[in-house]
Parts: structure tokens; sequence; C-alpha cells
């Protein structure tokens, strides 16, 4: 191989591993901001669990206060 073909062959490399850093930095970048909205979503979930615990307690004590009055 002369040195101008070794040399374009490095710099063929170089340039491939630049693009596939480049590649790399981006998939990273998605991977942070799925797991930001992951964190997000959970913690909305988190919330609707709460307030429909509450509800159904909610529900559970007037259905209990229906019965009482209608039993009493």
């Amino acid at each position: 191989m002369t040195d101008t073909a070794e040399h374009a062959h490095f710099l063929a490399v170089v340039i491939e591993n630049a693009e596939l850093r480049q590649q790399l930095a981006e998939a990273q970048d998605q991977c942070v901001e799925l797991a930001i909205d992951g964190g997000e979503l959970h913690a909305e979930l988190e919330a609707l669990r709460a307030r429909l615990v509450e509800a159904e307690l909610n529900r559970d004590r007037w259905r209990a206060e229906a019965e009482r009055r209608l039993v009493g």
C-alpha cells in the first residue's frame, strides 16, 4: 500500500469514527430525554394513583353513609 493510499484509508477511518461518535452522542441524548420523560410519567402516574385511592376512599365513605341512613 502506498503512503497516499494508507493516508486515505486512515482518513476514512478517522471520518467514520467521528461519524460514529456523533451518532453515539445523539443516541445518548435521546436516552437522557427518554429517561426524563419516563421519570415525569412515573411521577404523574403516582399522583394519579394517589388521587384514585382518595376517590375510592371518598366513594366508600359516601356509600357507608348512604347505607347507614337507609338502615337507620
